[in-house]
């Protein structure tokens, strides 16, 4: 079927349908779908409503280099609430029952909260960048800049998540039609979209990263002979920022294939089932982002996990060791810097 015609079935459908969609799935696989998604929204929305308490809570933690941390947490908590919650209630439903207005609003939410999050893991890249690869004193990492990267990263998702509410591109229903997304198969907007939401912080990411991990690896070469513990330390630093970047691959590298195959050949047809799966992984970063980027952090860690467990930390008993501890020392010995 022309895609032309798969968006008017949709748009129509939106409206008209009121019975399970078994035409594209059994019903048993929209209660599977609904189970997945339930536990990612839950689970993600648990998770980022501790980071944030807890950061509120301890003085501590509200430090500028944790405020893209939390920001992340806040656009997961949304994307999870607003895009998850939703897509759960139509996958056990079998139908999408919010009707167009609903469309408009999850797709909206779920495309703001994620390009968000999306662009905050970015400042993050920089920043552990900056901080690992400059000298000490060199680049001083301020509240006003942390809040700059904020608003940045807000601003910048609305820009471009807001033109479908006004008529320039759309929200459409999705995958198994049961939840909404930017109608990838429109002319006049996915592609700069694409490349300014998808391509441009996915660039910084990995430039990031791949500075990083190259400075690491020459840190390493030049200290190995200082002890093992320095070694051992940079080791733990270099095997975190891999962990991210695979998470971020895994999450949203799928669908950003999946949106720019759609945009250059718009003819292309893809399974709904399996254009399903990449929308399914991205909202999954809702819950790796909080466990890498917040619960691998051992200061944070001290007081989210009590927070969680009523008290109890059944990591206590590790080391007391310091993020600074933890450190990489740089080629110059003043450089200390932090994987957080």
């Amino acid at each position: 079927m022309e895609p032309t015609k798969m968006t008017i079935i949709a748009s129509e459908s939106i409206i008209s349908t009121s019975a399970v969609n078994d035409t594209i799935m059994a019903r048993m696989g929209y209660t599977i779908l609904a189970v997945i998604i339930g536990l990612f929204s839950v689970f993600g929305i648990i998770l980022n409503m501790t980071v944030t308490v807890v950061t509120l809570k301890h003085r501590q933690l509200q430090q500028p280099l944790n405020f893209a941390l939390v920001k992340l947490a806040v656009a997961d908590l949304g994307c999870a609430t607003f895009g998850g919650l939703p897509t759960m209630v139509t996958n056990a439903m079998g139908y999408f029952s919010l009707g167009r207005v609903g469309c408009v609003l999850e797709g909206f939410a779920v495309a703001f909260f994620g390009i968000a999050g999306l662009c905050s893991v970015a400042i993050i890249a920089v920043e552990r960048c900056m901080v690992v690869c400059r000298a000490v004193g060199s680049v001083t990492f301020q509240t006003r800049h942390a809040v700059a990267g904020v608003v940045i990263a807000w601003v910048w998702s609305f820009l471009w998540n807001a033109p479908p509410l006004f008529g320039w591109g759309s929200y459409e229903l999705e995958g198994v039609q049961t939840s909404c997304a930017p109608d990838w198969y429109s002319r006049n907007w996915p592609m700069c979209y694409f490349l300014l939401c998808f391509a441009l912080p996915f660039s910084v990411i990995v430039i990031s990263y791949t500075r990083l991990l190259l400075t690491l690896r020459q840190v390493t070469k030049l200290k190995m002979s200082e002890g093992g513990s320095t070694a051992r330390a940079e080791t733990q630093v270099a095997c975190m920022v891999v962990v991210m970047v695979m998470a971020f691959l895994l999450t949203w590298l799928p669908y950003a294939a999946f949106a720019l195959s759609v945009i250059l050949d718009p003819n292309l047809y893809i399974d709904p089932v399996i254009a399903t799966v990449p929308m399914y992984l991205a909202k999954s970063s809702t819950v790796f982002n909080s466990i890498i980027y917040i619960f691998m952090n051992r200061q944070f860690r001290e007081h989210a996990v009590p927070f969680l467990l009523c008290g109890r930390n059944p990591w206590a008993a590790e080391p007391a060791e310091s993020e600074e501890e933890t450190a990489v020392s740089s080629v110059s010995r003043s450089n200390k810097v932090s994987p957080s």
